[in-house]
């Protein structure tokens, strides 16, 4: 979706991308995002239109109604899919560094089980594209949350440029989130695709300075 298009146009393009992918455009559920750690559940009576500020705020929707496709935004941030197929839940989530410090990929899961009985050691988790280690340079106060994480090993996730600077990997963090709240690591498919580095492809904030649209990960349970 690009960057100032008009309701028509997004409703437009999420007509074409439901036809591409074979299900009803009417059935999808929208976030309003706000880089919070709110989880919503979901069903086809929450399917609200096209556009995201029709929805309740949060960023992370999970749901075992067949035939709602879970939205969630990215441009940058990491996109978390999630699926059960031991009893069919579905989950996805936006990651940016705010929500990753939340632990919002572990709330998605830890939803999953509350609602839905699954056991995480079943659910298979797709991280897609997002900005890589390669282009993610941050300082302390993006640092700092990352360093309040616990039971993850933060160091194989950066690097120290030294200056008070390092190099991030969100994926890589996101990985080790969903890995401590009972994933197994072979359950976990993590796209090695940087959104800054291939902006010619995907939508980048940072590449752009905010001037870019948004790219949309979905999930359905058929």
């Amino acid at each position: 979706f690009g960057r100032g298009d008009s309701i028509e146009n997004v409703q437009k393009n999420l007509h074409i991308l439901a036809s591409a992918l074979g299900f009803d455009p009417e059935k999808y559920v929208l976030t309003r995002q706000t880089h919070s750690d709110i989880v919503r559940v979901v069903t086809d009576a929450d399917c609200a239109g096209f556009c995201h500020r029709d929805y309740p705020e949060c960023d992370a929707l999970v749901t075992n109604t067949a035939g709602v496709a879970l939205l969630v935004f990215t441009a940058d941030c990491t996109p978390i899919l999630l699926h059960d197929p031991v009893t069919g839940a579905v989950g996805a989530a936006h990651a940016g560094w705010r929500g990753t410090h939340q632990a919002i990929g572990a709330k998605t899961v830890q939803a999953m089980v509350d609602n839905f009985g699954c056991d995480p050691k079943n659910i298979l988790a797709g991280i897609a594209p997002s900005i890589g280690r390669c282009c993610f340079e941050v300082d302390d106060p993006v640092m700092n949350p990352m360093r309040a994480i616990k039971g993850i090993a933060l160091e194989t996730a950066c690097t120290d440029k030294g200056n008070g600077k390092y190099m991030l990997d969100l994926k890589a963090v996101n990985k080790m989130i969903l890995e401590k709240a009972g994933l197994k690591d072979e359950n976990i498919t993590v796209s090695d695709i940087c959104t800054c580095c291939q902006n010619d492809m995907f939508h980048s904030h940072r590449a752009t300075n905010g001037q870019r649209g948004s790219l949309a990960g979905i999930i359905q349970l058929i």
